[in-house]
C-alpha cells in the first residue's frame, strides 16, 4: 500500500515559527543558520532549545542509513527513554514530522500550552512509533493545519504527488545526548553527550559531517529554534 502524500513545507523559518504558535507553543522563534562555524553561531540568540537540517537524500542517503541502522542495532545504542520518536508514514510531510520531533521533545522551553499538539501528547501516550506515525497521519486537525500553514509560504506550493528530493530531521537534546530524529529511520540516533548550552555547537558540527558528505551538493538549509525571542 502506498503512502498517503501531503503537500510539503516550504524551509522557511516564519512558516515553522508560525506553525509551532498554531500547535501551541507560547515561547520559541525559528531562526536560518547561515553558517555552521563557531563564530558564526554566537549569532544565534540563546538558548537554542532544537535545530532543524534540511538536506537533499539519494538512494544512496537511504542505502546508508539502512546500514548505519544496522549496526546500531547489532552493537546497541543507548537512547532515553523520554524521546519522543515516531515513523513518518506520510510522503511529503517530513517537515511536519521534524516540526513534531522538534517540539515535542521541547515542551518545556516552548511553554507548550492547550492546543492540537498537547491533545498528540495524550492521544498517543505508551504506543510504538509506529503508532504514533499512524496516529499523526489519520488526525484530521493536524492534516489540516499542515495544508493551511504549508499554503502560506512565500514559494508556490508544490503539487502534493510530486516526489521530493529535500528531507527534514530535527536534532534535539534530551537527557544530556544529542538526537537525530529522522522518521525514516530506524529510530533515534545517539550523537553522542551534549547539554542545554552545547546544543546548537553539537548540532552544528552533525549538520557539517552531512554537508561534507556531498561537497558539490549547496541545497542544505538549517535552521534553530530559539526561547530567547
Amino acid at each position: 500500500m502506498s503512502k498517503p502524500k501531503w503537500v510539503p513545507l516550504e524551509s522557511n523559518p516564519e512558516v515553522l515559527s508560525a506553525y509551532s504558535k498554531n500547535l501551541g507553543a507560547n515561547k520559541g522563534e525559528w531562526l536560518d543558520v547561515f553558517a555552521l562555524d563557531d563564530e558564526s553561531l554566537t549569532a544565534i540568540p540563546q538558548p537554542v532549545v532544537a535545530v532543524m537540517l534540511l538536506f537533499p537524500v539519494t538512494d544512496d542517503y537511504f542505502v546508508n542509513c539502512k546500514a548505519e541502522d544496522e549496526k546500531l542495532q547489532e552493537k546497541g545504542q543507548k537512547a532515553s527513554e523520554n524521546v519522543f520518536y515516531m515513523k513518518q508514514v506520510v510522503s511529503n510531510a517530513c517537515g511536519t514530522y521534524g516540526l513534531y520531533h522538534a517540539l515535542t521533545n521541547t515542551t518545556k522551553e516552548i511553554e507548550l500550552g492547550d492546543g492540537i499538539l498537547k491533545e498528540f501528547l495524550e492521544e498517543t501516550k505508551g504506543l510504538s512509533p509506529e503508532e504514533k506515525g499512524e496516529a499523526l497521519a489519520k488526525n484530521e486537525k493536524i492534516k489540516d493545519l499542515h495544508h493551511k500553514i504549508a499554503e502560506e509560504g512565500q514559494t508556490a506550493v508544490p503539487n502534493a504527488e510530486e516526489a521530493l528530493e529535500p528531507h527534514f530531521v530535527a536534532l534535539v537534546h534530551v537527557d544530556g545526548s544529542l538526537y537525530e530524529l529522522d522518521g525514516n529511520r530506524g529510530g533515534p540516533v545517539n550523537h553522542g553527550p551534549t547539554s542545554p548550552k552545547d546544543l546548537l555547537k553539537d548540532a552544528a558540527k552533525v549538520c557539517r559531517e552531512r554537508i561534507e558528505k556531498n561537497p558539490h551538493e549547496y541545497r542544505f538549509t538549517v535552521m534553530a529554534l530559539t526561547t530567547a525571542l
